[in-house]
């Protein structure tokens, strides 16, 4: 098969890497060291045309297709084995337009670029919590980050996007073209076509915030939970705050003290004016007696690296995640019992607040939902010695079983390998029916389906983790004859 690619690579300005080439090794890794697949060839995209090439290509071969941007996804749904992988790393075009509020960028980029550039202007959209976590596959899969309580889910944000679809040819999105397939492109994930650039709205945010961390030693965890939990309910829409357990690294704002040890960390973000930020923050600034409080000005863009060190790319990775209507006390005695064992000091516990102007979006208005949850909860499980993996998941998996009964649904950005019963979970039953439909007339013979996949046929698939395990092979449409 691999000099099958001949063809391909007469057809393209980029590279196509293939096994034994001197950088297949390091361009088939992703994010999550867990993840080991080999594609047959990894197509590095020059361009649009080389992302038409691409998708004709596999179509015509019947070929597995996997699409590669950041990276970071934690089932390593960018990669493949044995098929073709596009790698759009190399479409980095930004464009920022301050006159009309709209960036214009191609999805090779990483929210720090993004963020780089549309600072320069004091501007920003709802981005990941890490710089270097990819704009298309977050934002394609509804996207919380620091702004989502101001400014809605990335998604919420989404004006328009070039989509080349399962035919090989380029779609512009928009709500005047194309609304439905819109719809569905705000928060169904890869589904339905490859994005090569997407349009957003942008907001005045920064360059300075006010932003950190307050931090607790564990035994005040639980005390101080409960209180940050009550406070939700009636934050204004200009405060984010985020909840981590973990343990304590060496390096500040954690005090000395406190390092090796696990420890309540409340960070928090205010967006409005500076004057305001004390009164507004207060809440989430006396809950305890706090080792440490590191909250004050911040520029936005260093907000937002902070969490870069702690989540570097290679380390084994195995993450659980629900949204949950609250936190009662069992649950938060859960959690605390869970921080005192955590398996690996490299792990950590994400409760991240919603509401806001997230929960005012009608719930009908895009794929992404569950917009009334009032947490979301990410199990963060982090380590380096593959022989210790079945310690770490069990771990996990029974941290987050506890937590279950509180779930309303399940954020699809943050969904492993866990079987097509959890996709539907993602978007509830009526969601999904309409998903469907929209993946029936885009890609009708389920060229995209190296995702969490939306089955044109409407079978989820079951398996994984919490459901039994069928199989469903789908063959992927044939172009016509006188394609690429």
């Amino acid at each position: 098969m691999v000099n099958g690619f001949d063809d391909l690579r007469s057809r393209c300005r980029g590279r196509v890497v293939a096994p034994g080439d001197p950088d297949y090794e390091s361009l088939r890794a992703v994010w999550n060291g867990s993840i080991q697949r080999h594609p047959a060839a990894i197509l590095q995209c020059a361009g649009t045309a080389d992302v038409l090439a691409g998708v004709r290509f596999a179509a015509d071969r019947e070929l597995p297709l996997a699409v590669r941007a950041g990276g970071h996804n934690i089932a390593g749904l960018g990669t493949c084995d044995g098929g073709l992988v596009l790698d759009l790393r190399a479409l980095q075009g930004v464009r920022i337009d301050p006159r009309t509020g709209r960036a214009r960028v191609q999805t090779g980029i990483t929210w720090g670029t993004f963020d780089h550039e549309a600072q320069a202007f004091g501007l920003a959209t709802t981005g990941g919590i890490m710089s270097t976590t990819g704009v298309a596959g977050f934002t394609l899969g509804g996207g919380v980050g620091w702004l989502v309580r101001r400014h809605g889910a990335a998604s919420d944000n989404l004006r328009s996007v070039d989509l080349v679809t399962a035919d090989g040819e380029l779609t512009v999105v928009d709500d005047e073209s194309e609304p439905e397939l819109l719809w569905a492109l705000r928060g169904g994930g890869g589904n339905f076509g490859v994005a090569t650039s997407l349009e957003f709205e942008l907001h005045e945010v920064g360059p300075e915030v006010v932003a950190g961390s307050v931090v607790y030693p564990l035994e005040q965890a639980a005390e101080v939970l409960e209180s940050w939990a009550a406070a939700l309910p009636s934050l204004p829409d200009d405060a984010m705050t985020v909840a981590t357990l973990r343990t304590a690294p060496q390096d500040p704002p954690f005090p000395e003290q406190l390092w090796g040890l696990p420890v309540l960390s409340v960070s928090m973000m205010w967006l409005g004016a500076r004057e305001e930020a004390d009164a507004a923050l207060a809440p989430l600034r006396s809950l305890g007696r706090p080792a440490v409080d590191a909250v004050g000005p911040k520029q936005y863009t260093a907000v937002q690296k902070a969490q870069d060190p702690y989540w570097s790319p290679g380390a084994l990775n195995y993450w659980k995640a629900d949204y949950l209507r609250g936190l009662d006390r069992e649950a938060i005695a859960t959690l605390v019992d869970a921080a005192a064992q955590f398996s690996s000091p490299a792990s950590d516990i994400k409760l991240a607040a919603l509401g806001g102007a997230l929960a005012r979006v009608p719930e009908d208005a895009s794929a992404y939902g569950h917009r009334d949850a009032a947490i979301l909860l990410n199990i963060n499980t982090r380590w380096d010695e593959p022989a210790a993996e079945s310690t770490h998941i069990e771990w996990t998996r029974e941290l987050w079983g506890s937590l279950h009964r509180l779930a309303v649904g399940v954020y699809v950005n943050f969904l492993g390998d866990e079987g097509g019963g959890r996709v539907v979970q993602a978007y509830g039953e009526d969601k999904y029916r309409r998903l469907v439909e929209v993946k029936r007339r885009w890609d009708p013979q389920n060229l995209f389906r190296i995702n969490q996949n939306i089955p044109p046929g409407g079978d989820a698939w079951t398996g994984g983790e919490a459901f039994p395990r069928t199989h469903t092979t789908v063959t992927a449409r044939k172009r016509r004859e006188s394609s690429v």
